[in-house]
């Protein structure tokens, strides 16, 4: 490397002719970019290469990392996500697998270990500290500090996952408190949605130094100025970029990082993924400067990848090619010094799937789905177009035949939450507003973030049909309507994933939006709007297998 680097013998590979974007000193640097196995050797001088890439006229920038996703609600294996996204720049993903840990427990967490060492992207773990989220919903398993302790020193592995209780770490109970204790002086990401004033400084206090949860930049501004790393999400429905982008300047940008928590293949191939951020952040009228620090420079800082995030001597040689750095569309990328592409993808080694026939319900009947009580007052999630935060409505419903049933001219359909794991047959119903349903039925295995079955409907026999054809699919989505299914995608992986190239989860996506749209629903993302009603650690109603959840309160309405 140091001879590479001096030029007293041919780099492996030069990029010649470009122009580097220092996000140092936001120049730009004149020069060969060398490398040697993997590693950037050499800028500003010229070299010579065993192999030559001309980039004339091209901008050379840092790899993007993504600081905060599930790779799971990609709906596609690891090895597909590698595939769809590092083409558009990512070359390093920072992941929290409890979504199969949620129903595979420490199994599915070593999938995503194993999987990690065979990607082109380097895929970076973070052990999931809540597994389940809370007491309040049943989950496949329940990880506890001795589960994850002696996986922390894996060469992937960088910390402790968000932390999603966090009045768990508020008023400590012991086993948040035996995780954070274990972890301590290590990474902990954090999940503190709309937690403000004291409640926030004994939560940061924890040791717990990221952020994802900021949906203002009143919240996210707070947050910065008590030492927290923001990083500003934007998925297929938490999409908070245009109310943060404010706070990405040149003086913030070292604490801002980017991250998409959840994006399906489909806002992925119509919209892109982190050069869709920073494309709209900077036509927003974002400074390029800081833009480009987020999605690199400041995430490898604050994960502490002191080995990535520049292009200079001695990182990895993760390099986005660009035509245009306003427009951020990838003409190349290397990731670890390898040319991303076909040949790249083939040399991969690859790991058997696991979590098959995890779909364990109860057969399920339209009597399932009945609402009894007496009470007219009823609690009603409302939703949020763009947000997974929900209001908390309250609507007068009628009971009728011991029954409170869907009204669409309100805009009041049934959502039902199915236990799926064969631990208790557990199903509660509630109401939702704002899915715009006026017939049929959708219905979902992902599910965050026990992944219990979730459905919502106008007709009882259409919902039961959806949740049952989920068991036959290994899980997935449905949408029914007149007692036919529409349209499906079959998640076999834990009843999360699919098997399928991403292509055609793409196009099955597709179809499910279509069909979704055609029972009238008006919502951007149906499916993942729907997983997201059932995440007892975001304000303000949820519901899960346990009932409606008051998550203000943090229980479970009697």
């Amino acid at each position: 490397m140091i001879d590479q680097a001096h030029g007293r013998e041919p780099a492996d590979i030069v990029l010649r002719g470009g122009r580097v974007f220092d996000l140092v000193t936001g120049a730009f640097l004149v020069g060969d970019v060398a490398i040697c196995d993997g590693i950037i050797v050499g800028t500003c001088a010229q070299y010579e290469g065993r192999e030559v890439i001309d980039v004339a006229g091209k901008t050379l920038v840092p790899g993007f990392i993504d600081t905060h996703l599930h790779i799971e609600s990609s709906c596609v294996t690891p090895f597909e996500f590698d595939r769809c996204v590092s083409p558009k720049g990512v070359t390093t993903a920072i992941c929290d697998p409890h979504e199969i840990a949620n129903v595979a427990g420490i199994e599915g967490i070593e999938y995503f270990l194993a999987a990690s060492e065979h990607t082109l992207m380097d895929i970076k773990v973070q052990l999931s500290s809540c597994v389940p989220s809370t007491n309040m919903e049943t989950a496949g398993a329940h990880l506890r500090a001795a589960d994850l302790v002696p996986y922390m020193d894996h060469p992937s592995v960088i910390g402790l996952a968000e932390f999603m209780n966090y009045p768990g770490v508020i008023y400590k109970d012991p086993e948040a408190m035996e995780k954070l204790s274990a972890f301590r002086g290590r990474h902990i990401d954090g999940h503190a949605p709309l937690v403000r004033g004291m409640d926030l400084n004994a939560y940061i206090a924890a040791g717990i130094r990221t952020e994802h949860e900021a949906t203002s930049a009143e919240e996210a501004l707070e947050k910065l100025q008590k030492g927290m790393r923001i990083l500003i999400r934007e998925g297929s429905v938490s999409k908070d970029l245009a109310a943060l982008t404010p706070l990405i300047t040149e003086r913030n940008s070292p604490y801002i990082c980017l991250c998409t928590d959840d994006r399906n293949p489909l806002d992925i191939a119509e919209h892109g993924h982190l050069d869709y951020m920073i494309r709209t952040a900077i036509a927003s009228g974002a400074e390029p400067l800081a833009v480009y620090r987020a999605a690199s420079l400041s995430a490898a800082e604050a994960f502490g990848l002191k080995d990535r995030g520049l292009i200079a001597p001695g990182k990895r040689a993760d390099i986005v090619v660009l035509d245009d750095l306003a427009d951020c569309r990838a003409a190349m990328v290397l990731s670890g010094g390898k040319v991303v592409g076909d040949a790249a993808f083939a040399a991969r080694g690859s790991v058997e799937p696991v979590a098959r026939q995890s779909i364990k319900a109860p057969a399920i009947t339209a009597r399932s789905f009945r609402t009894a009580g007496n009470r007219v007052e009823t609690p009603v999630i409302g939703i949020l177009p763009g947000k997974i935060i929900t209001e908390y409505l309250t609507e007068d419903i009628t009971p009728e035949n011991g029954d409170k049933q869907p009204n669409t001219s309100r805009d009041l359909v049934k959502i039902a939450v199915i236990e799926r794991h064969g631990k208790n047959g557990n199903i509660a119903t509630g109401f939702v507003r704002g899915f715009g349903l006026e017939g049929g039925a959708i219905a979902s295995t992902v599910c965050h973030d026990h992944h219990n079955i979730a459905v919502v409907g106008v007709d009882y026999d259409d919902m039961a049909l959806a949740a049952n054809r989920l068991k036959e699919i290994e899980g997935g989505f449905v949408v029914t309507k007149g007692g036919r299914v529409l349209a499906e995608l079959a998640l076999p992986i834990a009843g999360l994933m699919s098997l399928k190239p991403f292509e055609e989860v793409q196009a099955d996506l597709v179809k499910l939006r279509s069909a979704a749209k055609g029972l009238g629903v008006e919502l951007e993302e149906p499916f993942l709007q729907l997983a997201f009603l059932a995440l007892p650690v975001i304000p303000h109603l949820k519901i899960t297998d346990h009932g409606m959840v008051d998550v203000d309160r943090f229980e479970v309405i009697s």
